[in-house]
């Protein structure tokens, strides 16, 4: 079955495959400060202290690497 989500899915799909390299991670960069944007405006938290935050989130719960602790 067909749907109209699987036509936008498909057509977002074919748009970015259409990109140059340059053009893609040009794209991904842009999603990335959107979501920080949306993130900011929804926390209420200014820029500094959102991207702190979410560094903080990334790291939380993983068990630190031997390899990047220089032993």
């Amino acid at each position: 079955m067909n749907s109209v989500a699987n036509h936008v899915r498909a057509r977002a799909m074919a748009e970015v495959l259409a990109l140059s390299p340059d053009e893609r991670i040009d794209l991904a960069f842009a999603l990335g400060e959107a979501d920080l944007e949306l993130f900011v405006r929804a926390s209420g938290l200014d820029r500094e202290t959102a991207l702190t935050r979410l560094r903080a989130s990334r790291r939380a719960g993983r068990r630190p690497s031997r390899a990047a602790a220089g032993d």
